[in-house]
């Protein structure tokens, strides 16, 4: 795939009727669905017409991802449960704690889930009835990720993270410290690196095998999402005005500038994806642009122009597990959709 290949994206427009903050695909890539501050979750046939409404939870989605079941979806909502709904459109609540949000969630794809819950996290190991607890920690926990292969999940709170056995729950966690807030975390996907965001405006790095850390910093507003390359070399993030690329490879990107390509109209970045299989990213922007980046190349394609008097900012971007569509929603309510296969019908 290169951004030569991609003509005139068929493009689709739903109007949802409330903020969309969260998007996930089937692992077929036939539905996608759209967690909105309604406590709806949209199932979107991609291909036809059709969407399901299921009514998720009693107020807002809070966090969402998809099931590691491949075509269902898990969520966590300001009612303090947490729900998987089916293609389908059914729903089923798998935990509930009374007068909590769950802000925090995350999966993996052996079938483990956790969610943050104040200062501890619930884990469910695959196949547990019950989850054990991690923690306390030394704040709210504010990010949750897995390792890799699953063997490993870390939370992010003030002051680090914390690294906990997902086999051996009881154990003492691996703790790696730097100061200040740390609000959203991502393993690289060879399991090297661990980068967290902070409130700093900056981006925190750990190598794994010897401890050893990075900050890169100079970003205009809070960094909230990362995204790494599937091949671990790139570390992208929102918060700029264009694409901003760490590149891991060799000795890292200690004392490197940054590759930036892509600086469009000058809105900022509010949401970021990264591609399954190619180095590419889609980055939803500030007033409801939307642009897919090509490192390789060091380029961009604009999808969607930003809207100067009325854009909202896209929260929620996602690439289809073929890699061959995009989707991306926010702020207003509205879900857009790009199928960079299509091509202009011949006149």
């Amino acid at each position: 795939m290169s951004i030569s290949d991609v003509k005139q994206p068929r493009v689709r427009s739903f109007a949802l009727g409330a903020y969309v903050g969260g998007l996930a695909f089937t692992n077929d890539g036939e539905t996608l669905a759209a967690a909105t501050g309604a406590g709806d979750v949209h199932l979107i046939d991609v291909a036809g017409e059709g969407i399901k409404v299921a009514k998720a939870h009693g107020g807002a989605v809070l966090s969402f991802a998809a099931h590691p079941d491949g075509v269902s979806f898990l969520s966590g909502g300001d009612d303090g449960r947490i729900v998987r709904t089916a293609r389908d459109g059914s729903t089923t609540e798998i935990a509930k704690f009374q007068g909590r949000w769950i802000d925090v969630l995350a999966v993996h794809a052996t079938g483990s889930f956790a969610c943050g819950i104040g200062k501890e996290a619930k884990l469910w190991a695959r196949g547990a009835a019950e989850p054990a607890t991690l923690g306390p920690h030394p704040s709210t926990v504010a990010a949750l990720d897995f390792s890799p292969d699953g063997s490993r999940v870390t939370a992010a709170h003030y002051g680090g993270v914390s690294v906990w056995q997902v086999a051996k729950p009881k154990e003492k966690a691996r703790t790696l410290n730097w100061k200040g807030s740390h609000v959203h975390l991502r393993y690289s996907p060879n399991g090297r690196f661990l980068a967290t965001t902070t409130q700093d405006n900056a981006i925190h790095v750990w190598r794994l095998s010897s401890g050893q850390d990075m900050q890169m910093a100079g970003y205009r507003t809070k960094v909230r999402q990362l995204v790494w390359t599937h091949d671990s070399r790139w570390l992208l993030s929102d918060a700029a005005d264009c694409f901003v690329a760490w590149d891991f490879s060799g000795k890292g990107p200690e004392g490197q500038p940054p590759l930036e390509f892509g600086f469009g109209d000058g809105t900022i970045m509010t949401g970021i994806a990264g591609h399954p299989a190619a180095p590419f990213l889609v980055g939803g922007f500030e007033r409801g642009g939307v642009r897919l980046g090509d490192l390789e190349g060091k380029r961009e394609l604009v999808l969607r122009e930003s809207d100067e008097d009325d854009g909202r900012p896209l929260r929620a971007v996602a690439f289809s597990p073929d890699g061959w569509r995009v989707a991306a929603g926010g702020e207003d309510g509205t879900v857009v959709t790009f199928d960079l296969k299509t091509e202009p019908a011949a006149s």
